[in-house]
């Protein structure tokens, strides 16, 4: 009787005491050694015993042997070893590759076809299916795997790599790697220096415009700010002398300008100077497609313009007070009676 279970492929042989005794008289007691051998029975499927990897040479012919095969069993059984090769379910149409069994516990892989290229495909894979012949047959499947390879005449394997047939014969693998790691390089440094022109900010303006003379005041009292007329000179408006300094010609000709106002005072010819002064800067302002956009507006009128007295001002004046005549004061009405009188009118209508 067994205490366990008995695997032959783990323990074959059993040896065991045997006691014997007399019932009546234990000190009479014998002993014999007894060994026991495990029959085996067929439970292992036959197998590969190692990894095949066979090749094939690019001008090997129809029916060329390749390789050789041969399995094992961990099984014993009493006629011995035999085992049945043929080609798995999946591969049974195989059109590069046949099987031969040697009915020898061998078989041979051999070739069904001519013209093997290690660019078209490098690398087979065969399956074969191995059975025994105990009770009950046992299969399993083993492959074996097919390299393509360039060989010379006599059949001797040159390579098996597939770059090799790609590459040129002075390329190495090594140099190959250092071209792509340069070309990477190079590519990181062209997506840098895009992504930088991208994301850099616009240039600040230069400041060539800090020679525009401009004054922006602002009041909230009443009567505030007659001290920063000094900023300025007022002169430079009706001086012809320094409006000429101040013109800048940015044109080829001169513009031909047109008086805003039919009406010109006939007293005065530096009005005419200054209101042709005004309208060239303002001409020259909107011909200048590159003037900032931060320039004032200014408007200028006649003093006068529309009244029967016309213009009051100073400015209008050519001449000295001594050389000046009042004498119209007196057609202006009784209103400037009193202004004739403190001018000296000569004659009164009233």
């Amino acid at each position: 009787m067994t205490a366990r279970p008995l695997d032959r492929e783990d323990i074959a042989w059993h040896n065991i005491t045997v006691l014997a005794l007399e019932l009546n008289n234990p000190s009479q007691v014998g002993s014999v050694s007894v060994t026991i051998r495990v029959l085996d029975v067929n439970d292992n499927a036959p197998e590969f015993p190692r990894f095949y990897e066979a090749f094939v040479c690019e001008n090997a012919k129809a029916g060329q042997l390749i390789q050789t095969v041969s399995a094992v069993d961990q099984d014993d059984p009493q006629e011995g070893h035999h085992f049945y090769y043929s080609l798995a379910p999946e591969a049974a149409n195989n059109p590069n590759f046949t099987l031969r069994d040697n009915q020898d516990n061998t078989a041979w892989i051999l070739t069904r076809r001519s013209g093997f290229r290690q660019h078209e495909q490098n690398i087979f894979y065969l399956p074969i299916l191995i059975t025994d012949s105990g009770r009950p047959m046992l299969s399993s499947t083993g492959t074996v795997t097919i390299h393509v390879c360039n060989c010379d005449d006599k059949g001797l394997v040159m390579s098996c790599n597939a770059e090799a047939y790609v590459l040129p014969v002075s390329l190495s693998r090594g140099a190959l790697i250092a071209i792509l790691a340069c070309i990477f390089v190079l590519l990181v440094l062209v997506l840098l220096i895009l992504s930088m022109r991208r994301h850099r900010k616009q240039p600040y303006i230069i400041d060539e415009e800090e020679n525009i003379h401009e004054n922006i005041v602002r009041y909230d009292d009443e009567g505030g700010g007659e001290e920063d007329t000094e900023a300025f000179d007022i002169a430079a408006l009706w001086n012809p002398r320094e409006a000429q300094v101040v013109l800048k010609s940015r044109q080829d000709m001169m513009p031909e300008i047109e008086s805003l106002s039919r009406y010109v005072p006939q007293a005065c010819t530096m009005d005419s100077s200054v209101h042709s002064y005004v309208l060239a800067k303002l001409y020259e302002a909107d011909m200048d497609l590159w003037a900032p956009p931060f320039d004032s507006l200014q408007t200028y009128m006649f003093e006068g313009n529309g009244s029967v007295a016309e213009s009051l001002s100073s400015l209008q004046s050519v001449s000295t007070d001594s050389e000046q005549s009042y004498d119209y004061l007196t057609d202006w009405g009784p209103r400037f009676k009193k202004l004739a009188e403190m001018y000296g009118a000569t004659e009164a209508l009233w």
